[in-house]
């Protein structure tokens, strides 16, 4: 399979990401490095890229050169943002990358790199109305989209780096220094007349790699077992809390802080100064993390250029998809069981009376029950289970994920253990044991009905007669298995949803 090395070479930091393509679109990010190559500190003093700060990136450039030879790749598309967009010595710097590491940078306008990055979030976020902001080291985009359209955009010259240069030489303390960014900010932020007509449902969402700490930061204090941080949701307050704590805190104190990485702990104030401000402009109540940006627009551009005109339709569908191909799914059979547990799910509404939006749930469900197998066969719905918990979900609620993980490793057996209510306490309560048990047992019933991968059972018509179920399916050829494996849930179900459970 093809692959590509996708490399952003940013204002802080420069990062190479591998890349494999699946086909139809599909990809998966296999490698990756970063390092912190502040190419675009001390530049705000006469505009060019210091000696020192191009020798790093020269080094950092050349070692991931050798990584993407060592993979075999032949195509690598490098892009280059806000330092050296605006460095008078772009050319210069451009020929030496090119002559010394065999790689050819392109500068993005600053309409580029938002493009890309609004690519980045709406094929990756299942959320129709969003103000983005991603507060970089040298640039700030603010990109706002209403029913997954493009309507406006802004590019601001400062970012985490150059806000906390700027105010770094004041004899301010580390507070007095962020509010001094946040006032600042908020004054930039007056020349955006757009920002002033928000419809009053968007979203805010923050990008790169400042937030993806702020999640990280959040998780921890939650001691949470789900690491992911994207599409993560945080409270204004909690908000608040984070930002002043770290405003108030020594350099050496933030580097030690858990999820923060030490070359980012004295440019996150700035950041999170920055985004302060839109709160009170436009009343957002909480900010949504995105674990998504710049080079997953590339990797869209690349593997879909159709979504350059038009947004994925379908995200959580595209996701699923995705990761069916990575893990060798039978499709067939994934595509088959996703049918059968549609069919079950709105034949037994009457019994397990949830809404339309359960159904996302059982759909992450039943088309990775599989995926653990890529693993071990034995026990494998635990190990699809992790797989859904660890893999990268797009278009889902982190509640969803947990609650279509919890779902997968029982549906064979039923075998919910109150620990982990406990352990995912963040994320669901004891009602949801109900939910997770009724789920599991729609899916059970759902794979047994296709246990031979044949596609014997076509449909199923579900007649609710007392204390019975009567399951009648549609079959196209012998399903006496399917049957027989179906019927082994029948005690299960009983307890489950209080019927018997004939299926003919």
């Amino acid at each position: 399979m093809e692959k590509i090395g996708i490399i952003d070479l940013g204002s802080n930091s420069a990062r190479l990401v591998i890349v494999e393509m699946l086909g139809d679109g599909h990809f998966m990010v296999i490698d990756q490095i970063k390092e912190s190559v502040r190419l675009g500190q001390d530049m705000e003093r006469d505009g060019f890229l210091k000696p020192q700060r191009i020798s790093e990136t020269m080094k950092t450039l050349k070692m991931f050169r050798k990584l993407c030879d060592a993979y075999g790749i032949e195509r690598i598309i490098a892009v280059s943002t806000a330092a050296v967009r605006r460095a008078k010595n772009q050319r210069s710097f451009l020929d030496e990358v090119a002559n010394n590491c065999g790689i050819k940078l392109k500068v993005l306008s600053a309409e580029e790199e938002a493009m890309y990055v609004y690519r980045g979030i709406i094929n990756t976020m299942d959320i129709p109305k969003g103000l983005i902001v991603e507060v970089s080291g040298g640039s700030t985009k603010i990109i706002y989209y209403n029913r997954r359209n493009l309507l406006n955009f802004a590019t601001l010259p400062f970012g985490a780096i150059t806000l906390t240069e700027l105010f770094a030489n004041d004899g301010l303390t580390s507070k007095e220094q962020a509010e001094k960014v946040e006032k600042f900010f908020d004054q930039q932020l007056q020349a955006i007349d757009w920002l002033k007509e928000l419809d009053p449902e968007t979203q805010l969402i923050l990008v790169g790699g400042s937030f993806r700490s702020l999640g990280r930061i959040s998780k921890l204090m939650h001691k949470s077992p789900h690491t992911i941080v994207h599409n993560y949701h945080i409270a204004s307050d909690e908000f608040d809390s984070i930002y002043n704590k770290l405003a108030s805190m020594e350099l050496d104190k933030k580097k030690r802080i858990k999820g923060v990485s030490s070359a980012r702990a004295d440019i996150l104030p700035s950041a999170l100064a920055a985004v302060k401000p839109f709160f009170a402009r436009c009343g957002f109540s909480e900010v949504v993390i995105s674990g998504c940006g710049l080079r997953e627009g590339i990797m869209f551009n690349y593997a879909m250029p159709t979504t350059f005109e038009k947004p994925i339709s379908d995200v959580l569908a595209y996701s699923l998809k995705t990761l069916v191909k990575y893990y060798h799914c039978n499709e067939n059979h994934v595509d088959q069981v996703l049918n059968l547990c549609v069919q079950l799910f709105k034949q037994l509404r009457v019994l397990h009376k949830f809404p339309r939006q359960y159904l996302r749930i059982l759909k992450v469900a039943a088309m990775l029950h599989d995926s653990g197998t890529s693993i071990k066969y034995y026990d494998y719905q635990k190990h699809s289970a992790y797989i859904i918990l660890n893999s990268a979900l797009y278009g889902i609620s982190q509640r969803e994920v947990v609650l279509a993980a919890l779902v997968t490793s029982v549906y064979k057996t039923d075998d919910f253990s109150m620990s982990e209510l406990v352990k995912y306490k963040e994320f669901i309560t004891e009602e949801d044991v109900e939910v997770i048990r009724k789920l599991a047992i729609i899916l059970r019933i759902a794979e047994s009905l296709d246990r031979s991968m044949a596609g014997s059972v076509e449909g199923i018509s579900c007649d609710i007669l007392g204390d019975s179920v009567i399951m009648k399916t549609e079959l196209k050829g012998d399903a006496s298995l399917e049957i027989k494996e179906a019927m082994t849930a029948s005690q299960d179900f009983r307890r489950i949803f209080k019927k018997n459970l004939d299926i003919l």
